[in-house]
């Protein structure tokens, strides 16, 4: 196995944080070179990355920060990159964020 495999499947295998739909904030840089801002929903957090629901598309590859209790003292901003966006029938998008080293 690859140390990439490991890595991969060290992750899959790692403590998961059900998030119980906490609100988080995050930002990009869409096609266009404009900041976006969403506050959306944090549906599953663990080492590795986060899952969430948007209600807007955000193309894989795309550089993400989020940021948890934005409007508490000690918020937490994290770095990270789009790996899956996947419609669903109610027009949301379920998008699974890696997180930065």
């Amino acid at each position: 196995m690859t140390d990439s495999a490991n890595i991969d499947d060290e992750r899959r295998q790692s403590f998961r944080i059900d998030m119980e739909k906490e609100l988080v904030d995050i930002s990009w840089t869409d096609e266009n070179g404009n900041v976006q801002q969403r506050k959306i929903v944090c549906l599953d957090f663990s080492r590795g990355g986060l899952k969430v629901d948007c209600d807007h598309i955000i193309p894989i590859g795309t550089a993400i920060e989020v940021l948890f209790k934005a409007a508490h003292p000690t918020s937490q901003k994290l770095s990270g990159k789009v790996l899956r966006c996947i419609q669903d029938d109610s027009g949301w998008f379920h998008i699974a964020l890696q997180l930065d080293e």
